[in-house]
């Protein structure tokens, strides 16, 4: 009796730890590539008013994360150009790289780094009438090629998974960019792209009552009373690694218009200060670096041109490079992608619909929320603010082009952004915010 009852108990354990065995999930994998697509000499670029490039100042490249934790699978696409549309470049990568390596559409976010020294390549067809190109108009050859090219970095990336380990970390640079949509005391906003020499030397970085950080500067008598806004200073940054520690690749996000080389160099090519950053960090840890662009719609660089361009780079990827060395990572993580659609009013008479997207990838407790558009910084950090969640990246000009995406104060204040800026109609911001919202919930575990 009493070795019947051993036999048995010791056929149950085996049969439990076969059980176990069988549903446990696979450890982590990542794979990270990149790809250079850099349009050829005399194609037009978007700033150039027309003209055809004649330089290259840096290469354009499209970088690929792909992470697998054997159950799902998802991909995070980096790419050297000013928009990524939905129909026009999103949803056509996606499509070949579901066919190529069966990543779920769902599962594939496109980030755009928003380089305004890139090609003019875009029909621009959810923006205000007078900013539409015709598709003759566009070099389709070079779009077919780019599109080939950004399913190949995701193809190469998969291919090349190892065993991983992932974790994030946090940083701030608010010393580099400012909100150019400063305040009269009538509460109106006078646009201010760029700021003289004299008075970005006066420059103060300040904390807000509200706990807000604020860029602000000593103003020449007749603009003393402007008041400067909110700029979201954070780096966000995502270290992977293999299981001895090695990099693998990296992501960082930050809010800060890629407009330091235009309009300078208007005919040459260039990625702009977030080419620096990643080299910074690729030269010196290794790796595949990829950004993504935070809050960047109201918010513009200290200074301008290619001097400036590299040394903002290069603080910004030192700041990356700082919080990368003390990421604490795990491959106990479990993934998962949601989309939804978001349909937004126009200001046409009679208001019109257009149709975007958000997206959210969930890596552990790590939160990627992709936005359509130029987001306003007071419109993504209220969304951080009701998030209630630590370790979240929002990016900007992910997965869509919609143009800027406004509070509904700034309608009322006028300034470039909420005026000529944008095809939307007010309200916009604040659905994004609730859809955002919303969509970040349900992927909760």
């Amino acid at each position: 009796m009493m070795r019947a009852h051993l036999v048995s108990r010791w056929l149950l354990a085996v049969a439990v730890g076969l059980c176990a065995c069988s549903t446990s999930r696979a450890a982590l994998r990542a794979g990270c590539a990149k790809v250079d697509i850099t349009p050829p000499l005399g194609l037009k670029l978007i700033g150039s008013q027309g003209q055809p490039s004649d330089s290259v100042l840096d290469e354009l490249y499209a970088r690929a994360l792909v992470l697998s934790d054997g159950a799902n699978t998802v991909a995070i696409v980096s790419v050297d150009l000013l928009y990524s549309p939905l129909e026009e470049i999103t949803n056509p990568v996606r499509t070949l790289v579901a066919e190529r390596v069966g990543i779920p559409e769902q599962n594939v976010m496109v980030c755009a780094t928003h380089t305004h020294s890139g090609p003019d390549i875009f029909t621009n067809a959810k923006l205000a009438p007078a900013s539409r190109i015709a598709p003759e108009d566009i070099d389709q050859a070079y779009v077919r090629t780019l599109i080939g090219k950004l399913a190949s970095v995701v193809q190469i990336a998969h291919r090349d998974m190892q065993d991983a380990k992932i974790g994030v970390a946090t940083g701030t640079l608010p010393e580099v960019a400012y909100n150019r949509r400063p305040k009269r005391p009538n509460g109106q906003v006078q646009t201010t792209f760029t700021l003289p020499a004299e008075i970005t030397a006066t420059r103060r970085v300040e904390t807000r009552s509200d706990g807000r950080t604020i860029v602000t500067f000593s103003m020449p008598p007749e603009q003393a009373d402007l008041t400067f806004g909110p700029i979201d200073p954070a780096v966000s940054v995502l270290r992977v690694e293999d299981p001895n520690g090695r990099i693998v690749g990296s992501l960082f996000a930050f809010g800060c218009h890629p407009v330091s080389v235009y309009p300078f160099r208007s005919t040459a090519i260039s990625a702009d200060y977030p080419a620096h950053a990643m080299r910074v960090v690729e030269r010196t840890e290794g790796g595949v670096s990829l950004f993504a662009l935070g809050l960047a719609g109201n918010v513009v660089p200290i200074r301008r041109d290619v001097g400036p361009c590299e040394q903002i780079g290069k603080a910004l990827g030192a700041e990356a490079l700082r919080r990368l060395q003390l990421v604490a990572t795990a491959d106990d993580v479990t993934l998962d992608a949601r989309r939804c659609a978001l349909t937004l009013a126009t200001k046409d008479t009679p208001p019109q619909e257009i149709t975007t997207e958000i997206q959210v990838l969930r890596l552990g407790d790590v939160y990627i929320l992709g936005l359509p558009g130029e987001i306003l910084v007071e419109v993504g950090l209220a969304i951080k603010d009701k998030a209630g969640i630590d370790k979240l990246f929002v990016t900007s000009m992910t997965n869509d082009s919609i143009g800027y995406v406004c509070h509904a104060e700034a309608y009322t204040e006028a300034g470039y952004e909420s005026t000529r800026g944008t095809h939307l109609a007010p309200g916009a911001g604040e659905r994004l915010i609730a859809g955002a919202l919303d969509l970040l919930d349900a992927i909760k575990p």
